[in-house]
């Protein structure tokens, strides 16, 4: 080492020679000259200096020196390369690289200016050299004698400088060794002091902890509030904590931190005092960490352990401490804690361990769950009984050596047996579970993936839990009652608000524990004679009256013969009446004369998003769909024309309270107000008079629809008042034919109907416009037939044959069966 610094010495010395010569003065020439030794004196070193001034004297033209001689200074002064790689790194790792990036932009763009300006007082080199001439010389030496005395100045200002550095390079190894460590400490110090400077800038807002919600989990909420579901690792029974007995808030001071009133987020003390308390006592009996800093973990990191988490956890425990009272701090810890057995929070753990509410529970069961935080899995009561009950009275000791409790009341709670009666976590039960089915997969519509995979969403929805408990038990009585005489084993029901397509209440099958299949979003089932009344929506918007009357008559329409019920055909018949009586004959001819396109537009505008073909049976209800979007078009009626998509969610949280979706549907006019008040006007005839009258309440009006698919296998209703539309459907899922009418799907929507809207204020329909020369709003583009077969029907065997109105009925002569002996027969005994 002394040799190393000695060589530097050597080094300088010979730099310094330079320094105290002229300007002009050359550098020495050769390494092998004895003359780069340093002289023995200072007087020698002055009186050298003096008489060789004008020696070194550089020549006007000197020779460039040669390769090899540039090569010889390179290899004698190696040049230092510095690897930064491990600080890149070091800043890859603290993930600041475009603050560092950021840095250097901002001192490129300060210290230029100096740069530019010291480069232009550089003296360049010619870039071509010439001999002086007489005047040139003359110049010269005018300017070096006025000069001269300035140079004798700089010379004494270079000795003095040469002295201080002799002195300086006189100094011995440690101090230069003392120097460096100097300077790297201070260097690192600073390095130290600007990552957490970094480090606290990139806290994220502990007001987030409020709404905080944990990855993966998802709570959806009722209309009231009132939780449906919630969905991982969620916090089920929240408490202010003035709910949570005052013991059982010190029992988790003891024990996780004694300190807490008295330090601000990271307890220096508590770090020291643990480890001495559990090496002594060779177990973990004390954690190092503070309860904010265990609330920082749980909210804003993660377990990974790394020196970098440790300081951003210390950091956001200061920072919550700052920005929040010790009672919040506590309040949330308390609420947010996992306990073990999917139990977060005090309040789940005393559900999950002892079936009680905090507020009843003995003083050891409460140390039972205060020992529970660093391992709830070893200490848990329901897995390691012994071990939890050993956690419990080391609790107990703590309390009784942080004086909140008694040596008697120690000694009492540790003799108590450890007493377990274990309860499913609450909400594992999920209220309203089509519904909420429903609501998780309308929700990627409305919410990102990103936000869906990192979960702590909070879905509020739509649904009233009064409605919503009155159609779980109409469904069920439905198919207990109904389904037994009728032959159907399912039923769905969807009721809305008409104003702002608010689904209130959603059932979609019997029993969610046996069939999570939705009959209500899922189902595409034929809605039958229901479809009617969104064709005769269309010819009302193409101009046509309620009083146009069409034939009701035998007919084939290029090879497709629609039939009546029981194959009667009734003559002609005006629309309204044909809708009343629910004609097939009549609705098919309308939808010719209105057309395919405008009939499945405007369908399709009102709610109906499946698939329609532009059939003839279109009109009877051929095409599939779901009572969700079926129930939506009749709303459209309900709202007088104006289309409002149904939903069921309203907002949508994440886990730091940011609002990420907020409904906002806003009414579409899809049908002018008079064709839908006509269109109300008919529909509300089939509930006074016809197929539809089971549905008839007695306090208000209403309008609706029944529907019958082929041989009977669906049975429907969807009907309305002004504020609310509600359908109803009757079947099976494998599609096999019921022997039930459509009148039974109307009772069942009556059932529902006059319980939930009782109370609600009555409101009248639109009454029916002036028809005389009404011009429609759309406009029809009638179907033309390659052929029209008048009079004639298509029977059993699928021949074309005259129609029979009376065709005589077919039957078989009684015979008497031939009695015939059982086998086993024996005369009875005498």
């Amino acid at each position: 080492m002394a040799e190393f610094f000695s060589n530097i010495k050597d080094k300088l010395s010979k730099v310094t020679n330079a320094i105290s010569g002229n300007s002009h003065a050359e550098l020495p020439q050769t390494a092998e000259d004895n003359e780069l030794d340093s002289p023995s004196s200072e007087a020698e070193f002055s009186t050298r200096t003096t008489a060789e001034e004008w020696e070194y004297l550089a020549p006007e033209d000197p020779a460039p020196p040669t390769e090899s001689e540039l090569q010889q200074e390179a290899d004698r002064y190696p040049i230092v390369k510095r690897d930064w790689e491990g600080l890149k790194r070091l800043i890859v790792w603290l993930e600041i690289e475009e603050l560092v990036t950021s840095w250097q932009a901002k001192g490129k763009a300060l210290f230029q200016p100096g740069v530019n300006l010291l480069d232009a007082k550089l003296p360049k080199k010619s870039a071509s050299s010439k001999l002086p001439t007489s005047t040139d010389l003359a110049e010269n030496n005018e300017l070096a004698e006025n000069n001269e005395l300035a140079e004798n100045n700089e010379l004494a200002k270079n000795r003095k400088l040469q002295g201080k550095l002799k002195k300086l390079l006189s100094r011995g190894p440690k101090f230069w060794v003392g120097i460096g460590v100097a300077s790297i400490g201070g260097g690192t110090l600073i390095y130290c002091l600007w990552i957490l400077h970094t480090l606290d800038k990139s806290l994220p807002d502990v007001n987030d902890l409020s709404a905080f919600n944990r990855d993966g989990t998802l709570t959806i909420k009722a209309a009231d509030n009132t939780i449906l579901l919630q969905s991982g690792p969620a916090t089920r029974d929240k408490l202010k904590l003035k709910e949570i007995p005052d013991l059982l808030i010190k029992a988790f001071i003891a024990i996780e931190d004694r300190r807490f009133y008295e330090h601000r987020g990271v307890d220096y003390q508590g770090i020291v005092r643990s480890i001495v308390s559990n090496v002594l006592a060779r177990d973990l009996i004390q954690g190092g960490s503070t309860i904010t800093q265990q609330l920082a973990r749980v909210v804003f990191l993660n377990q990974e352990r790394s020196i970098r988490r440790k300081l951003r956890e210390a950091l956001l425990a200061q920072k919550i401490e700052r920005e929040l009272s010790k009672e919040q701090v506590l309040e949330r810890y308390l609420n947010l804690v996992y306990l073990g057995s999917d139990s977060y929070g005090v309040a789940d753990a005393a559900w999950v361990f002892f079936s009680k509410t905090v507020d009843k529970l003995t003083l050891a069961e409460m140390a039972t769950l205060a020992g529970l935080p660093p391992a709830p899995s070893e200490y848990s009561p329901l897995v390691n009984p012994n071990f939890a009950k050993k956690r419990r009275n080391l609790v107990l000791e703590q309390m009784q050596e942080a004086k909140v409790i008694t040596e008697a009341e120690a000694k009492e709670a540790m003799a108590e047996p450890l007493t377990v009666k274990q309860s499913p976590p609450k909400r594992f039960k999920v209220t309203a579970p089509y519904f909420a089915s429903y609501i998780r997969k309308e929700l990627p519509r409305y919410v990102s993936q990103d936000a869906l995979e990192a979960g702590g969403l909070t879905v509020e929805t739509t649904v009233d839990l009064k409605w919503q408990k009155i159609a779980e038990q109409v469904i069920k009585d439905a198919i207990e009652v109904d389904g037994r005489r009728q032959g159907f084993e399912q039923a769905a029901l969807v009721s809305m608000d008409t104003k702002t397509g608010e689904v209130k209440a959603l059932v979609g099958g019997g029993s969610f524990k046996e069939s999570q299949f939705n009959r209500a979003t899922q189902a595409l089932r034929q809605p039958g004679s229901t479809f009617k009344g969104l064709v005769y929506a269309a010819a009302m918007a193409a101009g046509f009256s309620p009083y146009d009357s069409y034939e009701d008559e035998p007919i084939i329409i290029d090879g497709y013969q629609p039939n009546n019920y029981g194959k009667k055909f009734s003559g002609w018949r005006s629309i309204s009446d044909a809708l009343t009586s629910s004609v097939n004959v009549v609705a098919v001819k309308v939808l010719m004369d209105v057309g395919f396109e405008p009939v499945i537009k405007l369908a399709n505008d009102m709610g109906i998003k499946s698939k329609l073909s532009p059939i003839y049976s279109l009109a009877l209800g051929s095409s599939e769909v779901n009572l969700l979007e079926l129930t939506n078009a009749y709303g459209t009626l309900a709202a007088q024309g104006n289309f409002i998509e149904a939903h069921g969610i309203t907002r949508v949280i994440n886990q730091r309270g940011d609002v990420i979706y907020q409904a906002n549907f806003k009414p579409k006019q899809v049908l002018d107000k008079d064709s839908a008040a006509i269109t109300t006007w008919m529909l509300e005839g089939v509930v006074q008079g016809g197929t539809g009258s089971p549905a008839a309440l007695s306090d208000r009006a209403v309008a609706g629809k029944t529907g019958t698919s082929e041989k009977v296998r669906d049975l429907w209703f969807i009907g309305y008042i002004p504020q609310v539309v509600t359908g109803v459907w009757l079947g099976n899922d494998d599609n096999y034919p019921t022997g039930g009418t459509s009148g039974t799907a109307a009772y069942n929507w009556r059932d529902f109907m006059s319980q939930a809207v009782k109370g609600m204020p009555v409101e009248e329909f639109p009454k029916l416009p002036n028809l005389d020369g009404r011009k429609g709003t759309i406009k029809p583009k009638p179907v033309e037939p390659n052929r029209i077969i008048r009079g004639m029907i298509v029977n059993d065997d699928g021949a074309i044959v005259p129609y029979n109105p009376n065709p005589e009925p077919r039957h078989r002569e009684w015979q008497d069966p031939g009695y015939q002996e059982p086998n086993n027969y024996q005369e009875p005994p005498q």
